[in-house]
């Protein structure tokens, strides 16, 4: 027999009430959520060293523009557009002639003062005899020896003159007088050159290069301090505009010894060897300057650092499972681990990885052991400035006995 209407709506509001407590009662029974598993190591122990960054060019040593020394046509080119010359190198020739006949004339002109002076000696040897003799007078003699003066005056003379003149000669060869890198020629055989106005062309010394840049008074201020006032001899690595890592290195070997009142900055100059000669003069780098002695710090993982507010925190394990919160001090970076100045110790078990499940402190999570690797080497990819003054730092050595304890 069919239930009226009535009977169906009475019925509704108990299957609600057992639909209910069929769900407390599994609630009940679920619990507390379960542990969330994450992943911990120990800071990695390791000596490292901090570096500033600067951004620079390179430039040459020695710059020299090439003139002729004679004037004249330029006969012939004896070099290749860009290539590298030695010092002495014959470079450009210029036409010799009317400085070889200019030489050929004061070379007469010598024989002819010569050929005086011989004659001034027989002269005065002659007087003399005559006077010892009582047949020539002493106003004689003193003419013959003013004489011979004179002649001996006159070859000095003319031996000065075909000094000149070979000189002359001698600067129709145009030769380079440093070992670099020339530039192409700037005038062509035929044409005619002046002396100490025409530029031939340009050498820049190539290796050694100095990297020029600009540095501010506080930092000059920190290097002095640290290096007991001594700015100089600090070791520098340098990369290219097309580089990721800092390959080229060098050493800090010149500070100006003024600062720019006007920027507040002093020049500064570091000395990078370049062999091969593959960079050139005016080319942009970017430069680390070593901003510290080599110091044992404690590295975590950058990933592992999160933001609380103003403040930069870690998150660590202890025995009991549940998560604590530490504010940090961060350091420089080293690939993609941070060095932390303060805030944890080297037993702590920091969460690398789960972070995010785990960012609740008092929160139980399953700790699964982790290891955090070793940095080895220089610093490859640039980073932007962390904490100033110091904006990267790199390893120095292997990794520390802390590093070795790490579970």
């Amino acid at each position: 027999m069919p239930k009226s209407p009535a009977a169906r709506g009475g019925m509704l509001p108990l299957l609600l009430s057992l639909a209910l407590a069929a769900c407390s009662g599994q609630d009940e029974k679920a619990g507390p959520p379960p542990a969330m598993p994450v992943t911990v190591a120990t800071p990695l122990v390791q000596e490292v060293l901090d570096w500033d960054d600067f951004v620079g060019r390179f430039e040459a040593p020695q710059d020299v523009e090439i003139k002729p020394r004679a004037t004249g046509y330029l006969q012939a080119v004896h070099f290749r557009d860009g290539q590298y010359v030695r010092r002495g190198q014959l470079l450009f020739t210029i036409d010799a002639r009317p400085s070889q006949a200019a030489l050929a004339q004061a070379r007469a002109q010598l024989a002819r003062a010569q050929a005086t002076l011989t004659n001034a000696r027989t002269e005065l040897a002659r007087s003399r005899s005559l006077a010892a003799e009582r047949a020539a007078s002493t106003e004689e003699v003193e003419q013959r020896q003013a004489g011979l003066r004179t002649a001996e005056a006159d070859v000095a003379a003319a031996q000065a003159l075909v000094r000149a003149q070979q000189l002359n000669v001698g600067f129709t060869r145009v030769s380079a007088p440093i070992s670099g890198q020339v530039s192409e020629a700037r005038v062509d055989p035929g044409n005619s050159v002046t002396a100490d106005q025409t530029i031939l062309t340009t050498i820049v010394s190539t290796n050694p290069l100095h990297f020029g840049f600009e540095g501010s008074e506080a930092l000059l201020l920190k290097y002095q301090r640290q290096n007991g006032g001594s700015s100089t001899g600090a070791p520098v690595r340098i990369r290219l505009q097309d580089e990721t890592s800092y390959v080229h290195g060098g050493r800090l070997d010149f500070i100006d010894n003024a600062i720019n009142t006007g920027a507040g900055t002093v020049r500064a100059r570091a000395v990078v060897a370049n062999p091969n000669g593959f960079i050139k003069p005016g080319m942009f780098g970017h430069l680390r300057l070593a901003a510290s002695r080599p110091y044992r710090a404690l590295l975590v993982p950058d990933t592992a650092i999160a933001t609380d507010a103003a403040r930069r925190v870690v998150y660590i394990v202890d025995k009991a499972g549940a998560v604590a919160v530490r504010p940090v001090v961060l350091g420089p970076l080293i690939g993609n681990l941070r060095v932390i100045r303060s805030g944890i110790s080297p037993s702590d078990r920091v969460i690398i990885d789960g972070v995010q499940r785990a960012a609740r402190p008092g929160a139980k999570v399953v700790a699964r052991p982790g290891r955090i690797p070793l940095v080895t080497g220089p610093e490859p990819a640039p980073q932007p400035p962390s904490t100033p003054p110091s904006s990267i730092a790199t390893a120095v050595g292997a990794g520390a006995p802390g590093a070795a304890g790490q579970r």
